[in-house]
């Protein structure tokens, strides 16, 4: 008689529900992000990505470089620009691969570091039942009892992580003793501290970006000072995002000396400044003394956790006006220098007469003096610079006079006059002649500019960045754990004690390396003519029988 089998019921082929689907999408896409292989490939482009900030001008850093490159390269320029090439560490791509970066680290670092902890814990691994199936085996018969060779064992092995077991022999009243012996573990701690520390990095270099600022100011020389109390005492104040000016730690400095030295060729060979300056201790107390150090380039001055660098210098020429009435007004400002090489410089200085209540009056009889320096001139009539140190000073000047616009609440800049006022009458060239240090132009309403000499400017820049330890100590970990993956080699060793007829011992021994490094096998040679007390030229030579396995090399396989 024949059954018939009940009906199956088909397939659910009904799709998955939506919230499976999301989930299972989410969960694969942690898992790629997660991956070391993706966070390599991240590295990969963050460095990428910090190249156009190598090879191309930054906004931050420079900005007439930037101006420059446009002039240079007017159709390139502005699609580099749209691409923020000039703005890479501002640029919204480059904060998602950071961000992405520290993301695949995180997901990445954190369970491998917990495995590590746990592992760091575990026993070596069991004694495996074939050890003529590793790379690096051997076995012998001795005629010894299992204890003294086990006692040789125990010495061999100091340093090493081990554990003992018992295994069941033949005979229950003499069990088999095996020992599972590590080395080398660092190798995955040096490892896992290398990333833990670019993780670190990472996170201090971000740190220092919103927490830290930089500004630029340039100070005469022979006591000009500045403050570090707030942004308006800078030429250029970068702050960090959650900066916002208000809060900087204070502190004062007098630049006291310059002194620059070149080479023959005009190279500077060492700029250096005296300073004093004031901490924030010494300004909370009302102090007046000044604390005198010198700094020069590379070597900055730290106080108040922020970095006080010299970064270059150049020349500010004095006048003095002499008005008809008898009243003088003495102008000294920076001058910009055009040429590195010679440092022949460019720049304006301007003067309000003073006394004037009238506006118009006051608009009109405004003066600039404007033109170039050189600190050591050429002698010719047209005024050019043939060396970079203040050797032999002259100056060709043009004097403006008329509406310079200061006083119609627009900002200009230092180094400049509006040059279109000329076509337009607001300004009229007074004079024009070169000029060296003593000599004096008198104007036709009787105004006389005289010019004084020259004087040294230096360029400073402030610097706090509050995670810049954490950066330094970030740096040494990673240094550290670089060393100890490359250095430290993880190896594993067994080891059989079998108990043989007439009171002989039967022994096999294995090794396996879990680097791919050479060397292990010298290694396990040395330790297996240990455990058998023989040469280590030949082990087993004097104590093993006809039974012995020799040991394979290192690219041998058994």
């Amino acid at each position: 008689m024949t059954t018939t089998a009940p009906p199956t019921a088909p397939p659910d082929e009904s799709p998955p529900a939506p919230s499976h689907t999301l989930w299972a999408l989410l969960r694969n896409t942690w898992r790629g992000l997660t991956s070391m292989r993706t966070a390599l490939v991240l590295l990969f482009l963050l460095a990428v990505a910090a190249l156009p900030g190598a090879l191309l001008p930054q906004r931050s850093l420079n900005q007439r470089l930037v101006t420059q490159y446009f002039t240079d390269h007017p159709t390139l320029a502005p699609l580099l620009d749209d691409l923020k090439f000039f703005d890479v560490f501002a640029a919204p791509w480059f904060a998602a691969v950071y961000l992405l970066l520290m993301i695949s680290l995180v997901g990445c670092l954190v369970p491998r570091t917990v495995e590590q902890i746990r592992g760091l814990r575990t026993p070596p691994v069991a004694t495996p039942r074939n050890l003529a199936r590793l790379p690096h085996a051997f076995a012998t018969t001795l005629d010894e009892p299992a204890g003294d060779v086990e006692a040789r064992v125990r010495r061999r092995l100091r340093g090493w992580q081990v554990r003992w077991r018992d295994e069941a022999g033949a005979d229950p009243a003499h069990p088999v003793r095996t020992v599972s012996a590590e080395r080398g573990r660092m190798h995955e701690v040096g490892n896992l501290v290398f990333h833990l520390s670019l993780l670190g990095l990472l996170v201090a270099f971000a740190a220092g970006k919103m927490f830290g600022y930089e500004g630029q100011v340039i100070v005469l020389s022979g006591g000009g000072q500045f403050c570090n109390t707030g942004i308006l005492g800078y030429d250029s104040f970068r702050a960090g995002l959650r900066v916002d000016g208000t809060d900087l730690q204070p502190f004062c400095v007098r630049v006291d000396d310059f002194t620059a030295t070149y080479e023959a060729t005009g190279q500077p060979a060492s700029f250096t400044a005296g300073i004093g300056y004031q901490t924030a201790a010494d300004l909370a107390t009302g102090t007046d003394a000044w604390r005198p150090t010198t700094i020069a380039v590379n070597h900055p001055l730290r106080t108040d956790g922020s970095r006080l660098y010299l970064l270059g210098h150049g020349y500010a020429p004095r006048f003095t006006v002499t008005y008809p009435d008898g009243q003088q007004r003495t102008g000294e400002v920076q001058w910009r220098p055009v040429d590195q090489t010679t440092l022949l410089s460019e720049g304006a200085t301007k003067f309000a007469r003073p006394g004037v209540t009238d506006e118009e009056q006051r608009r009109t009889s405004q003066l600039a003096v404007t033109g170039l320096l050189a600190p050591t001139s050429s002698g010719g009539q047209v005024v050019t610079s043939v060396f970079p140190a203040l050797d032999d000073p002259e100056v060709a000047v043009d004097v403006l006079r008329g509406d310079l616009g200061l006083d119609d609440g627009r900002g200009q800049s230092i180094f400049t006059v509006d040059r279109s006022k000329l076509d337009t009458g607001e300004l009229t060239r007074a004079a024009r002649k070169n000029m060296r240090p003593g000599d004096e132009i008198t104007l036709d309403d009787g105004t006389r500019v005289r010019f004084d000499g020259v004087r040294d400017w230096v360029s400073l820049q402030v610097s706090h960045d509050p995670a810049q330890v954490w950066v330094l100590t970030s740096a040494v970990f990673m240094l550290t754990g670089l060393m100890l993956s490359l250095a430290v080699r993880r190896r594993r060793f067994w080891v059989r004690l079998t108990p043989a007829g007439a009171g002989g011992t039967r022994v096999e021994l294995g090794g396996l390396a879990r680097t791919d490094r050479a060397g292990y096998g010298e290694e396990f040679d040395r330790l297996t003519a240990a455990v058998l007390g023989t040469d280590p030229d030949g082990p087993g030579a004097d104590s093993a029988d006809k039974d012995t396995q020799k040991s394979p090399k290192t690219e041998d396989r058994p």
